[in-house]
């Protein structure tokens, strides 16, 4: 009998999966500790969008996070974090400094293993980042990532691909521990998994560890881990209720109960792993659990999304007001598969998918290329399994205004470090590795997540049930007071009086109004005729050209701007899209503000020409 490795993902994987990543530290401990009593050793505690998401949407540090889950597991629980290549737990592609400190402080805050995947099978991509978790004294498992291809789809993530895949890893001299076959979006049909395994085990020998990742999306994910197994995989990715299942990994005890009669086994106390999910169900009993996040999603077969980022995404549509187009966007996004050259659908590249899909459903087939769609189909994420779309290709071109890159993205890259210190000292923030590494990681194009957090701005956006459809708590500023009719701001401090003009028996007077009292302060003729007609400026409304939330407001009202420059910055599903100023001229109001959700079509700047 054969005794199959597990790993607990419920902490990791599962609150992506279910929660878009949205957990709060002091709400899951206990769920922790009891994970261990039960005789659980090795879980997956951070990385992935469990790093950023700390920071953006839970108020709290991904770093004392991992700090306070290794002091509940204890000192001998294997815990893992999971990282993409060059990306490690950034929003972007990371320089060679701070992959390097990726992996020193990820050792630092107790975690003992990163699974390091590329979401492009670009093995360049790998063999860095992988050198240095092997550097800092971590266990590498390194990782070939599956999907299943859209109808009609050939040419790449077959099994002839995944073996070629991992003989470039055998070739680049990367050093790992172990090996994973990860499909995020749980759509691999068995039979190709089985093959794949099988291969692979030839390749590498019966002493490497091989481990399998999926998910339960597509309703398949307990089969694929059958087939594995019985193509000699050691170990798969579990979860347990009520983060198991749908969207998230296959449920613990459904897997040991199906591998009942082979010849393999699960070593674990059903008793008390039913015990610790009382104590998890518990833990989470105020959480709000998406629908999507507890079904079969068969569609994902056609449109491969991974569970982690289906409930994020929906997330993000919730908070957007557009969940009602979902269906059109995973759709739509079978098509930016076809056209994207094949990466596999694990983030960043699902993101880049579902970006370009949202952005194809909201505002016209290939109107605008996403920023991370449009860079990676021109190779600046690295070398995707099969050419990009040539019209694709084109169009990206020209709208990014940037030419196709067939080097190394790691060579693109300054040092993050220098200028990481710089941006803090200038803050009077604590220069630590840290702050360093938060910084780099938490930037855009549109500013800094991270030195918001730093400098004190830590909302909590985290969806509970008694909230629902809104998050317990959003310290995004309010809106300013309306203006009343003179243009006096309503709840001001002290009497506010309003003006009025009234006509009577065809003579017009202005009349001064105490807005609490009532009281007439004032009556004064209107003399119309000797007053020249006030000539009002010409207006022009800039409107969102797609639901979002404001992420940056560039200007003041009475700043003066030219035709063409950026006025704000709309951010959805995580890309952000600056909208330019239609015209030159001055800003007459801005009625929105920073943090707040508008839909397409609404006014988002007023110029005066």
């Amino acid at each position: 009998m054969k005794k199959i490795q597990m790993m607990d993902t419920s902490f990791r994987d599962g609150f992506q999966s279910v929660f878009g990543a949205r957990a709060l530290t002091d709400d899951f401990l206990p769920a922790v500790e009891a994970a261990v009593d039960a005789g659980i050793e090795h879980l997956e505690a951070g990385g992935g969008a469990r790093f950023q998401s700390l920071f953006m949407y839970c108020g709290e540090s991904a770093f004392s996070m991992m700090d306070r889950f290794r002091k509940a597991a204890g000192p001998d629980a294997r815990l893992q974090t999971l990282a993409r290549g060059i990306n490690v737990v950034a929003l972007s592609a990371q320089p060679k400094d701070m992959i390097d400190l990726h992996a020193k402080m990820f050792k630092k805050h107790g975690m003992t293993h990163i699974r390091n995947f590329d979401a492009l099978n670009d093995v360049r991509n790998l063999v860095y980042s992988g050198q240095c978790i092997a550097d800092a004294g971590l266990h590498h498992q390194v990782v070939v990532t599956m999907m299943e291809l859209p109808p009609g789809c050939t040419g790449a993530h077959d099994p002839d691909f995944y073996l070629r895949t991992l003989k470039e890893i055998l070739d680049s001299g990367v050093p790992y521990d172990s090996v994973c076959f990860k499909d995020a979006s749980g759509t691999s049909h068995p039979a190709k998994v089985y093959e794949t395994v099988r291969a692979a085990r030839k390749l590498l020998g019966e002493d490497t560890e091989i481990w399998m990742h999926s998910h339960e999306t597509a309703g398949i994910g307990v089969t694929q881990y059958k087939a594995a197994i019985e193509a000699g995989c050691d170990g798969v990715c579990l979860a347990r209720a009520p983060l198991s299942g749908g969207t998230c990994q296959p449920d613990m005890i459904s897997m040991w109960h199906a591998l009942k009669g082979t010849d393999c086994f699960l070593d674990i106390d059903v008793t008390k792993i039913l015990e610790a999910n009382q104590i998890q169900k518990e833990c989470l009993k105020d959480y709000f659990f998406p629908p999507e996040a507890l079904k079969v999603s068969s569609e994902v077969i056609l449109s491969p999304m991974p569970g982690g980022a289906l409930t994020a995404n929906t997330m993000m549509m919730r908070d957007t007001g557009t969940l009602h187009l979902y269906p059109k966007v995973i759709q739509a996004m079978s098509e930016c598969i076809a056209k994207g050259g094949f990466g596999t659908s694990v983030t960043p590249v699902s993101q880049f998918y579902f970006q370009q899909a949202y952005a194809n459903v909201t505002q016209g087939k290939w109107k605008k290329i996403t920023d991370g769609y449009g860079k990676m189909v021109l190779g600046y994420f690295g070398r995707t399994p099969m050419p990009p779309d040539p019209e694709i290709v084109e169009i990206a071109e020209k709208q990014l205004g940037m030419k196709k890159f067939d080097g190394d993205p790691v060579d693109l890259l300054e040092p993050g470090i220098p200028e990481a210190k710089k941006i803090l000292a200038a803050e009077g923030l604590p220069v630590t590795d840290e702050n360093i590494f938060i910084i780099g990681a938490l930037a855009t194009a549109g500013g800094n997540t991270g030195l918001d957090f730093l400098k004190g701005h830590q909302p909590v956006k985290v969806r509970k049930k008694k909230t629902d459809p809104g998050p317990v708590t959003d310290t995004s500023p309010e809106p300013a007071p309306a203006p009343g009719p003179s243009g006096s701001a309503a709840g001001t401090k002290g009497p506010v009086c309003l003006n009025y003009k009234v006509t009577v028996d065809g003579k017009t007077y202005e009349v001064t109004v105490e807005d609490d009292t009532g009281d007439i302060t004032g009556i004064a003729p209107a003399d119309e005729q000797s007053r020249p007609p006030v000539k009002e400026k010409p207006k022009e409304e800039v409107k969102a050209p797609m639901p979002g939330n404001v992420y940056q407001i560039l200007f003041d009202a009475g700043d003066t701007v030219t035709e063409g420059e950026t006025l704000l910055i709309l951010e959805a599903m995580k890309m952000e899209t600056p909208v330019p100023s239609p015209v030159s001229g001055k800003i007459a109001s801005i009625p929105v503000v920073k943090g707040q959700t508008v839909q397409t079509g609404q006014v988002l700047l007023i110029l005066e020409e």
